[in-house]
């Protein structure tokens, strides 16, 4: 199984090397199967774990994505506040979301850790940042050679 999960990842990680010098828009398809092949053979998610784990952390994902989204509209529009009042309301609303982000990642810790062990849950904000990393020093090393 480990095998395959280390091919997928290749073949995704080949197609997604492919795609970005071949086109400076890279395809999302193709990044979020490279995501994938990447996080479960670092997490080392068994099929049936697989399974649960990416409907929870997909959800997880876009929840996320969405109050960050809105986090930071808040900061960028907080660069232009000079009134003390609507500064202090928007420092309280930045306090909100970030308390919403906390407990939502407590819920999906919590909600993760029935799927997967407490070990695999703590090895996965550092495989996602990994690869993320991964794909940016990608993208510059591809622009380097434009």
């Amino acid at each position: 199984m480990k095998k395959i999960t280390i091919l997928v990842f290749f073949l995704c990680y080949t197609s997604l090397s492919m795609a970005q010098r071949g086109n400076a828009q890279y395809d999302q398809e193709k990044l979020e199967a490279a995501r994938v092949a990447f996080i479960t053979n670092r997490l080392d998610l068994k099929a049936s774990q697989a399974e649960k784990f990416w409907p929870l952390f997909n959800s997880y994902q876009e929840e996320r994505k969405s109050i960050m989204d809105t986090l930071s509209k808040l900061n960028k529009q907080s660069g232009w506040e000079s009134d003390d009042e609507k500064a202090k309301n928007l420092i309280n609303k930045r306090f909100e979301l970030q308390e919403k982000l906390l407990a939502r990642e407590k819920l999906f810790m919590n909600d993760i850790m029935q799927v997967i062990s407490p070990s695999q849950a703590v090895k996965l904000g550092s495989a996602n940042r990994d690869f993320t990393r991964h794909v940016y020093r990608m993208q510059q090393g591809r622009s380097r050679d434009e």
